[in-house]
C-alpha cells in the first residue's frame, strides 16, 4: 500500500505514452507483481512493486498494459531478461522477444541420417532458431501387441519394424550433434519416456519438448524437470483440466506451453488460434504454437496473436513416404514462414498513431487544399 505521495513517483497514462518503446498485450504474467492501492480518487491505481512507482489510471486494463511496458524497460536497464521469458540457448523466448521458430524434423528423416542433415541445412537456410527430433525407447513406449501389428512399411511387415527403423541411436545423434554445431543451430528432442530423457542428456541440449501425447504422463514430466532444463510442453488433444494438472506438476519456472491441434494435417476450422491469448491469460507463462496444418498464414497469425514460439514440421517433399510428411512444410514453405513472421514483427510498431516524415510530401500532394478542419 502506498503511503505518502512523495515516497513514490507517479506518472499519468498520457505522460507514459510518450515513453512507450513497444506495445505488448499480454498482462497476465504481471498479475503477481501488482497490488491495488486505494489512496487516490483515480481507481484502480497500480503500484509497481519492482521500483515503487505508480501508474494512475481509471482503466485497470490500460494501467496493467502500461505497467508491463515499464517493467520491461526497468529490467532491461538493469541488464536482466524481460519478465516472463525463458532462455533457450543464447536466446530469450517470450513476450517482447522475437518469435522462436522451430523446424520439427521429428521422424521425417525416415531413419536416414543424411536426410536429417539435409533437413537441418534447410532449417538453417530458412533462418529457423532450432531443429527438433523425437526419441523413444520402443519397447517401453509400445506394447508387444502394438509392435507385432501387421503394417507394411519400408523397414518390414510389422509396426515394430517401422518404429525401430525410424529410431536414431547414439552414433546417429552424435553425428547430428556434430553437424548442428558446425552449422551453428541448436537441436533438441521430445523424449517419450524416461530412458530417452537420460539418453538425450549426454548431448546437453538446451531445452526439452514434451509431446502432446505425453502431457498426462506425470512420471515423464517429473523426470524431465529433474534435468533442470527449460521445458516446452505441447497441449494438443488436452483439456484445460489436463493442462492445469501438467502445469502444476511442472511448475511455471522456465516453462513454455504450446497450443496445438493433434491431427495430421489439421483442419483450419479446428486450429482455434484464439486459444493462444486465452492460455497466456490463464497460465501466465509464454505460450507458443505447434502447427500441423498444411499452409503458412495461420502459423503467421499465431505469432501475431502472441505465440512466442512457432513450431512446424519440415520435409524435403510432402509426397515422401511417412505419416507426418503431408502436414509438413517444404524448403520454400519454411523459408516463407520465417520471412512472414519477421515481417509481421517489424510491422507491429509501438501502437502510437503518428505521421511519419515520409508521409508529409504525400499528404501535401494528395490532400485537398483548404479542406483542413
Amino acid at each position: 500500500m502506498i503511503g505518502e505521495a512523495e515516497t513514490c513517483r507517479a506518472i499519468s497514462i498520457d505522460q507514459y505514452d510518450m515513453r512507450l518503446e513497444r506495445v505488448e498485450s499480454t498482462i497476465s504474467p504481471l498479475r503477481s507483481y501488482l497490488i491495488p492501492c486505494q489512496d487516490s480518487a483515480m481507481v484502480p491505481i497500480v503500484q509497481d512493486t519492482v521500483d515503487g512507482s505508480v501508474l494512475l489510471c481509471n482503466n485497470k486494463a490500460r494501467a496493467l498494459h502500461c505497467f508491463k511496458l515499464q517493467v520491461y524497460s526497468l529490467r532491461a536497464a538493469r541488464g536482466g531478461p524481460p519478465m516472463g521469458t525463458v532462455k533457450i540457448g543464447n536466446k530469450q523466448v517470450g513476450a517482447g522477444q522475437p518469435c522462436f521458430i522451430v523446424a520439427e524434423i521429428g521422424i521425417n528423416h525416415n531413419g536416414d541420417v543424411d536426410l536429417a542433415k539435409r533437413l537441418i541445412s534447410v532449417a538453417v537456410a530458412a533462418g529457423c532458431d532450432a531443429v527438433k527430433f523425437q526419441k523413444r525407447t520402443i519397447e517401453v513406449v509400445y506394447t508387444a501387441k502394438e509392435l507385432a501389428t501387421p503394417r507394411e512399411n519400408p523397414f518390414g511387415p510389422t509396426n515394430g519394424d517401422l518404429k525401430y527403423g525410424l529410431e536414431f541411436e547414439a552414433e546417429d545423434y552424435a553425428e547430428i550433434d556434430k553437424f548442428c554445431k558446425s552449422v551453428k543451430i541448436p537441436w533438441f528432442a521430445s523424449p517419450w519416456d524416461e530412458g530417452s530423457v537420460d539418453f538425450i542428456e549426454q548431448f546437453d541440449t538446451p531445452v526439452y519438448k514434451i509431446a502432446s501425447a505425453s502431457l498426462t504422463d506425470d512420471h515423464l514430466l517429473r523426470h524431465i524437470r529433474k534435468t533442470g532444463k527449460p521445458v516446452i510442453a505441447s497441449t494438443g488433444m488436452s483439456t484445460y483440466a489436463e493442462i492445469d494438472h501438467a502445469v502444476e506438476v511442472l511448475g511455471k519456472q522456465d516453462l513454455i506451453l504450446m497450443h496445438a491441434t493433434s491431427t495430421y494435417p489439421a483442419k483450419y476450422e479446428q486450429l482455434n488460434l484464439r486459444a493462444i491469448p486465452n492460455m497466456i491469460e490463464r497460465y501466465g507463462v509464454p505460450v507458443g504454437y505447434s502447427g500441423h496444418e498444411t499452409g503458412i498464414p495461420t502459423s503467421v497469425a499465431a505469432s501475431v496473436l502472441g505465440a512466442c514460439c512457432v513450431e512446424r514440421h519440415i520435409t524435403m517433399d510432402r509426397a515422401m513416404w511417412g505419416s507426418d510428411q503431408a502436414a509438413s512444410l517444404e524448403p520454400n514453405g519454411i523459408g516463407r514462414l520465417v520471412r512472414d513472421i519477421r515481417l509481421c514483427e517489424q510491422s507491429m510498431g509501438d501502437g502510437i498513431k503518428r505521421v511519419y516524415e515520409e508521409e508529409i510530401p504525400v499528404m501535401k500532394k494528395l490532400r485537398r487544399v483548404g479542406a483542413a478542419v
